[in-house]
């Protein structure tokens, strides 16, 4: 935080040392209890974007948006409520502020609230297999990120747009910071080929750029390497 300039959090670190083949975690970022979320690996890949647009993101741009974040808790617990976090609130109380905060910190604010809730809708979904709703997640998840967060980009989002169109394709949305980087996917395996063709030709037609189409497996955490021992 102090060396980069950014104040982001721990999900990167944690996922680089907590990883596993399974798929997904599901991390309380409060408790550090975290817990394996399976992805139907044998229905659908699970593939990454890359828009060709290097990230845009700098310190102010992230900065900025923790700020709003920290200005409404400081708003909810000033006024009495039991709030540490937007974790700890719910739509109801961001509505308390309306015409006493700013409208673009509690716009920001309602992204992260309704992304909290959508993460967990999201893992019970794949906890039975229900990739229509995991679908739906994605894409109110990208549209939440594009229009009340703000960290999406012209490329980001046609690059989703392109990969939706495709049939077969489950789930698409922008990932990491935004502001440029990659989309993630959740594609039927039978349907990568188009997906492939479609980022290339649709995509590339309309922005410019040269993606890049990756399918990726999910892997362990780091551990050691060596003699003897299992990586």
């Amino acid at each position: 935080n102090e060396y980069v300039g950014v104040g982001c959090g721990i999900m990167d670190q944690f996922a680089s040392s907590v990883g596993n083949r399974a798929g997904a975690i599901l991390l309380d970022c409060r408790s550090l209890e975290h817990e394996r979320v399976r992805i139907p690996l044998e229905r659908v890949a699970l593939v990454v974007c890359d828009t060709g647009a290097p990230r845009r993101l700098h310190g102010s741009a992230y900065n900025d948006r923790r700020a709003s974040c920290e200005r409404i808790v400081e708003l909810l617990s000033g006024r009495g409520a039991p709030v540490r976090a937007l974790r700890d609130a719910d739509e109801e109380l961001l509505g308390s502020l309306a015409g006493l905060a700013d409208p673009v910190d509690l716009r920001r604010a309602e992204h992260v609230v309704r992304e909290d809730e959508r993460v967990l809708e999201t893992v019970a979904a794949l906890e039975v297999g229900d990739l229509e709703t995991v679908g739906r997640l994605f894409a109110e998840s990208h549209a939440s990120l594009r229009d009340l967060f703000e960290v999406s980009s012209s490329e980001l989002d046609a690059l989703v747009e392109t990969a939706l169109a495709v049939p077969g394709v489950v789930a698409a949305r922008m990932t990491g910071a935004g502001f440029g980087g990659c989309t993630v996917n959740l594609v039927r395996h039978e349907a990568l080929p188009a997906l492939e063709r479609a980022v290339g030709t649709t995509y590339r037609r309309r922005t410019g750029r040269v993606p890049r189409v990756l399918v990726v497996e999910p892997a362990a955490g780091a551990g050691l390497v060596g003699p003897g021992l299992v990586a």
